[in-house]
């Protein structure tokens, strides 16, 4: 089969992200009640049916995946925003300026997504509550939109000033349920840490760009780091810079293990980089592997992430291992000898996916097994692998086979998954709450998996409501 020519967008990519983050808003959305689903459907180390943290249960699900799959992606996206800028001369200066403009944004992100939540505002929201809270996303489009090139400096600044300005204005005047206001420590944690790993990954990209191998040494210094202080701390400066912060509520040393993560994520970036360029130049058209052998590849990946997936949950240490094995094996076999430069592209990406599973799958062992919370060096390393399973599967059914129309929602979500992120919280549930959806579905819920169709409903209202404004071109600066 063909690839088709002249892209140069990596919509695969966009899936993944638009995957991790739709997948993160159903987990969120599941029933932690009486009619809770099996522990496979919720974090490994937070069980049904108390849903208490358990750090002594190994072991990972597929909801354990979804932050991994976007801060790898995230890693993906940096060679593509910064390497033409860098091409082009850009001055350290600028460089530099725009990263600490994207921390700052998310920085803001963070702490106004939390501020604006109707139950962080209320713990029993009422009409009132709900409005306040559309009221707080709605302040997010002139502050955070990108506002058309055309349009006169002057009419972007006065909008984004009046954004700005209700922002201000809305974390002056709210008061929260324990009497305070608006607070640096009241924060959403999964936004810090993406705010960290935006600055320091894209850091870490920008000066190892030319040196693959000293970015791999960046790893190194990160787990020695984490060896010193993880999961026994070492007395000594080691331990004193972990836990040293000048900005407690917004930075830890112990946030940058997420680069075990975000570094594969780059140079998976790289590899994509170079094919995009490839492929908008024609010059990856050619004959490829018929379709038999592409399925067959097709199914090798899934094999791949089931296997790991239920057996690291289920706890068939040595089958798992052993099978996995196996399957990359067979899997490295079907990836020889490709015919053009998207083949050559997948044959890279597969060796580096085996490379981090088989890393993550012998690190299984220590530190009590694999888990998300509080994430392990096998979590790090399994899940790179993992992610570019994932990718490599996404990109053969959207470039070879040409089904991009079967990702479409997907897509969109990955282009925009601030939207998303926050409109789950305060669009769709206040939407919903204030015209009596939500009555219906709680009707509706009245068993587990019809509590899982009710998380779908919702979680696909956002995703509709997210590809409407993608299509619109309305996207958030983040």
């Amino acid at each position: 089969m063909n690839p088709a020519a002249g892209q140069n967008r990596a919509y695969a990519l966009d899936a993944l992200r638009g995957l991790a983050i739709l997948a993160m808003l159903l987990s969120g959305q599941l029933p932690f009640d009486s009619n809770a689903l099996p522990s496979w459907m919720y974090h490994a180390q937070e069980p049904p049916p108390t849903f208490q943290w358990n750090g002594a249960v190994p072991g990972i699900s597929w909801v354990d995946l979804v932050f991994p799959f976007f801060l790898f992606a995230m890693g993906a996206a940096f060679p593509l925003a910064l390497s033409r800028r860098m091409e082009n001369k850009a001055p350290a200066w600028k460089l530099f300026l725009f990263v600490v403009e994207r921390g700052f944004l998310l920085t803001f992100f963070s702490l106004f997504v939390m501020a604006i939540r109707p139950y962080t505002m209320s713990h029993h929201p009422t009409t009132a509550t709900w409005l306040v809270a559309l009221l707080g996303f709605f302040i997010f489009f002139p502050a955070l939109t990108r506002l058309p090139e055309a349009w006169p400096r002057t009419v972007k600044l006065s909008i984004r000033g009046a954004g700005w300005l209700a922002a201000i204005l809305f974390c002056r005047f709210t008061t929260y349920p324990d009497g305070t206001h608006f607070d640096l420590g009241r924060s959403d944690i999964i936004m810090i840490v993406l705010t960290n790993m935006a600055v320091f990954g894209s850091l870490v990209w920008m000066f190892t760009r030319e040196n693959l191998l000293l970015r791999l040494g960046v790893i190194g210094i990160v787990v020695a780091i984490r060896l010193s202080n993880m999961p026994q701390p070492t007395e000594g400066w080691v331990r004193d810079l972990w836990m040293m912060s000048p900005l407690p509520w917004l930075y830890h040393l112990y946030y940058l293990q997420y680069l075990c993560i975000v570094i594969p994520g780059t140079i998976a970036g790289d590899l994509i980089l170079k094919w995009t360029r490839q492929k908008a130049a024609g010059d990856s058209v050619g004959a490829g592997w018929p379709v038999g052998h592409y399925l067959a590849v097709l199914a090798t990946l899934a094999a791949v992430f089931f296997v790991v997936l239920v057996g690291l949950k289920a706890r068939w240490l040595i089958e798992t291992t052993w099978l996995a094995f196996a399957l990359c094996f067979i899997g490295w076999m079907l990836f020889q000898k490709p015919l053009n430069d998207t083949e050559r592209l997948y044959q890279k990406f597969f060796n580096w996916g085996i490379y981090w599973l088989v890393l993550g799958l012998i690190f299984e062992p220590y530190e009590g097994g694999i888990k998300k919370d509080h994430p392990t060096l096998s979590y790090y390393f399994v899940t790179s692998g993992l992610a570019i399973v994932v990718f490599i599967g996404c990109s053969i059914l959207i470039d070879v086979f040409r089904k991009k129309r079967w990702f479409g929602l997907f897509i969109d979500n990955g282009q925009n998954p601030m939207i998303a992120y926050a409109g789950i919280n305060n669009f769709i549930t206040p939407v919903l709450a204030l015209t009596g959806g939500s009555w219906l579905l709680d009707r509706f819920a009245t068993t587990p998996w019809r509590g899982c169709i009710k998380g779908a409903i919702i979680t696909l209202l956002m995703a509709l409501t997210v590809s409407v404004l993608t299509r619109l071109k309305i996207f958030w600066r983040t």
